[in-house]
């Protein structure tokens, strides 16, 4: 099987990276073809890969502010042609899914998410001040990408949602059915239940607007609860500004830190609406129970009652409802973690593996 990877960009460290992490050891020998690359930016690991990069990779600064080239990568990846290959494995949320290929390829498209900034594009002008002239530009702009985007949708063999929520907008703004396979975590060998909890409430986020922490931070303020939040970004000033005595960041906590600190903690919060969400697997790997907005994919993750609780709104009152309705003596740490082990990046593996098998399998019946 000759079989390629495609990947949006290298430049930043995310949950696109650690799934593309785990499909380079699936398929050791698979060229990656991506928009750009920052050796730099990335783990020295990334060096020993075979990275192939489009022409994006030369425009200036784009390795720092690659968002500032948006309307360029659908004609980049349109100029790709993988029609070599019996798989293309892409990657994708942003627009890497447009790779031309042939009746003989099969394209399996695993789907982080539709395009959000042209799809979901009012929710990102909700959470900036833009002036009205850029707010038009943006929504004309946006319209001609969807018809792209579409398109390039529609000449995929077959997508793997990542989530309930992502397959409900596969459905949505493409029109495709897809199967779920939940994203690899890393839960079986790294996380584990403490044999205390401490009294504390934990966040682990990017400190960036859209993840809500705006609200942990009000209700455990207001209620006085001890909150420790793990993680930086642009909004944590904001966030600092808002805080009252009981909240405390810690600002970038080591990996190898984290599983203790999840595994102390009374419950982690999870206030955000997120396509699938790793850090309340995690959570709930170290036994511990979730508190989250009940909504995208941590519908998928968390059980109500049995490895945590949801509240229904996202503003500071409901999760301050929550916080006070919750009692950490009605959750087993054994059961929340046995719940979280069906999302090991191990199922992932041989999952997504049976299904790439069957999928060239099938397309070969048909060719």
């Amino acid at each position: 099987m000759k079989l390629a990877l495609v990947h949006d960009w290298l430049n930043q460290i995310g949950g696109a990276e650690d799934v593309l992490e785990h499909l380079v050891r699936m398929y050791p020998e698979a060229p990656i073809y991506t928009s750009m690359y920052a050796p730099d930016l990335m783990p020295p690991a990334y060096r020993r890969w075979p990275i192939r990069t489009t022409w994006m990779d030369k425009l200036p600064g784009i390795h720092t502010h690659h968002q500032r080239y948006l309307p360029l990568y659908p004609l980049a990846w349109s100029r790709v042609d993988l029609s070599a290959y019996d798989v293309v494995l892409s990657n994708k949320s942003g627009f890497c899914h447009g790779v031309q290929t042939d009746a003989r390829t099969v394209h399996i498209c695993y789907c982080l998410t539709p395009t959000r900034y042209i799809w979901e594009l009012e929710h990102y002008l909700a959470r900036e001040r833009f002036s009205g002239a850029v707010r038009l530009a943006a929504r004309l702009v946006a319209r001609l990408y969807r018809r792209w985007d579409y398109a390039a949708a529609q000449r995929v063999d077959r997508f793997i949602a990542i989530s309930s929520e992502v397959q409900r907008r596969i459905r949505r703004y493409y029109g495709r059915d897809s199967v779920i396979i939940y994203p690899p975590v890393e839960v079986a060998e790294r996380f584990t239940p403490a044999g205390r909890v401490d009294d504390y409430y934990l966040v682990v986020s990017r400190l960036v607007p859209y993840k809500r922490i705006d609200l942990a931070v009000q209700a455990c303020s207001r209620l006085g609860l001890p909150l420790l939040i793990a993680g930086s970004g642009r909004d944590r000033a904001r966030l600092e500004a808002m805080a009252g005595p009981t909240v405390q960041f810690l600002g970038y906590v080591p990996d190898a830190d984290l599983p203790e600190l999840f595994a102390r903690a009374r419950a982690f919060i999870f206030p955000g609406l997120e396509d699938f969400g790793i850090t309340p697997v995690q959570a709930q790997a170290a036994g511990r129970p979730v508190i989250a907005y009940k909504g995208g994919g941590a519908l998928d993750t968390v059980i109500e009652g049995k490895t945590g609780l949801f509240f229904a709104e996202q503003t500071a009152e409901a999760l301050m409802a929550a916080l006070q309705a919750f009692d950490p003596a009605d959750y087993d740490p054994q059961a929340i973690r046995a719940h979280a082990m069906q999302f090991d990046s191990a199922h992932f593996r041989r999952a997504l593996g049976e299904y790439v098998a069957r999928a060239l399998d099938l397309g070969n019946a048909t060719s």
